[in-house]
């Protein structure tokens, strides 16, 4: 489920929806915020499928359990190295 499959196309696997979560926080974000870049920036490019905020939590988790992301103060940043 983590990656592409059968059932889950590549532009909605959760490591993918990640990835251009990791590529979008260049700074601390809220969650809302955060969501909204992705959401904004997956309409604009054609070739990606639009996903629901249950498919961007999953991601969003998914990230947090292997350390890639942190809470701090209410706020979403990249971990550090």
């Amino acid at each position: 489920m983590i990656l592409p499959t059968k059932q889950v196309p590549p532009d909605r696997a959760p490591l993918v929806v990640g990835a251009e979560m990791l590529g979008v926080l260049v700074c601390p974000m809220t969650v809302s915020m955060l969501w909204d870049e992705v959401k904004s920036r997956r309409s604009a490019n054609a070739s990606n499928a639009i996903i629901d905020f249950r498919w961007f939590v999953l991601a969003l988790d998914l990230l947090y359990i292997i350390g890639a992301v942190e809470l701090d103060r209410g706020l979403i940043r990249k971990a550090k190295s």
